[in-house]
């Protein structure tokens, strides 16, 4: 069975560098202004392993994972 982990993202903290859409366009994407938004709120899988990218490489640590 794979792990469940929740994607949070605190859009006050975002930069707009879109790095999160850059390597996990399926679970994040930035609205009209830049921000982040979540696509997909749960993650299990291959998908996990992206969004903890996405997680690292957000220069404004405004990506978070918790487990389900």
């Amino acid at each position: 069975m794979s792990e469940t982990k929740r994607v949070v993202a605190d859009r006050e903290l975002c930069i707009q560098a879109g790095n999160c859409v850059m390597v996990a366009g399926e679970i994040f994407d930035q609205d009209d202004d830049g921000i982040v938004a979540i696509l997909r709120e749960e993650v299990s899988g291959d998908d996990v392993a992206r969004a903890a990218e996405a997680v690292t490489l957000c220069p404004a640590s405004a990506l978070a994972l918790e487990d389900r």
